[in-house]
């Protein structure tokens, strides 16, 4: 008889048959590709005591950031190149690094010549060593010379052109975006450039005003108007132009961003001091000395306590570029100053 003809409760009898046959089949299957999924999505998955885990730094898990300095001859080679100022093999991370989080690098090109240079980066900023030229990104032409700082955003495409013998610092946060996998979508900022004649008037009024001779540096910070709350030169990247006067001793302080510092000139005499403690004269015990030389690089790690010393009867002047940006807007940067008395202060005199 066909099904046609069958009366509807024949048929609904067997349709409970094909029910009862089928679905414990189905749910079995939908059973095993949960599982199946679950185990996915549970592989990487640790569980640790937090005594194991609190501290990767403590228990040698994640390295310190190192001391290492270099010299002025990486950019004076007889060609045009990019030299990074790597650390990443120290750092455990993927390079190029100088820090965590940034990455410094020295740029050469040779009169009459030009260079691109890039980076995913939210931030780039290129001090002029030496020499003069004009950088060309995107519709714009930016003339600069020795002395001047120039702040591009984004991963910003850029050609520099050299007239004479010419020389960048270049740090960059490319680093901070490799770690967290994320490309930049938008510029926060405009290409800016920050000229030298500005930045030296700006510091010899500083430098003159009365109230400065008790100050724990003698410097300009180097800001955007597009960044009120951090005042920095990016959001990300803080840049400081500053002054060590002869026979000055610049007092301990601490901060939990890394400084890459450049040094501009220098005189023989010329050193920074650095350690983890101070003594209850508020001087750094067991320092390591750092000697200036003019236009070379050094590390200063973060939470180290620095101070900064003139022997050489000349004038000195420095450039320590950081990733202070990001930790003053995070409310991470913890800066504390050493006072005379032993005292510390999170107050810049």
């Amino acid at each position: 008889m066909s099904d046609r003809n069958r009366d509807p409760v024949s048929q609904m009898t067997d349709l409970r048959g094909a029910l009862v046959t089928i679905v414990p089949s189905l749910l079995a299957c939908v059973g095993m590709v949960f599982a199946s999924n679950l185990t996915d999505v549970t592989a990487e998955a640790l569980l640790y005591d937090y005594r194991e885990a609190a501290n990767p730094i403590g228990q040698r898990l994640i390295s310190r950031v190192p001391y290492q300095d270099w010299g002025a001859e990486l950019h004076q080679a007889p060609e045009t190149a990019i030299i990074p100022l790597d650390l990443s093999e120290a750092l455990g991370c993927e390079g190029p690094a100088t820090s965590p989080s940034l990455l410094a690098n020295f740029v050469h090109i040779l009169p009459n010549q030009a260079i691109e240079t890039t980076a995913i980066a939210t931030s780039q900023i290129f001090y002029v060593l030496r020499g003069q030229g004009v950088t060309r990104v995107a519709d714009q032409e930016i003339a600069w010379t020795e002395g001047c700082c120039l702040a591009l955003p984004t991963a910003a495409i850029a050609t520099h052109y050299a007239q004479t013998d010419s020389a960048f610092y270049w740090v960059h946060d490319a680093p901070l975006l490799r770690y967290l996998g994320v490309k930049p979508d938008r510029a926060r900022f405009q290409p800016t450039l920050y000229r030298r004649q500005d930045l030296e008037q700006t510091l010899a009024a500083i430098a003159a005003d009365p109230k400065s001779k008790k100050a724990n540096r003698l410097s300009v910070l180097l800001a955007n108007q597009n960044f009120p709350q951090t005042r920095t030169i990016t959001h990300t990247i803080w840049a400081m132009f500053g002054l060590l006067p002869p026979d000055v001793v610049q007092a301990p302080h601490r901060h939990q961003s890394v400084a890459l510092d450049l040094i501009l000139d220098c005189q023989p005499g010329c050193y920074t001091l650095v350690g983890t403690q101070l003594d209850e004269r508020g001087q750094i015990r067991n320092p390591v000395r750092v000697d200036w030389r003019p236009y070379s690089v050094f590390v200063t790690p973060p939470g180290y306590w620095h101070a900064h010393y003139n022997e050489s009867g000349h004038e000195a002047h420095l450039l320590p570029i950081q990733d202070a940006g990001l930790h003053t807007y995070l409310r991470t940067l913890d800066i504390l100053f050493a006072r005379s008395n032993g005292q510390i202060s999170d107050e810049a005199a």
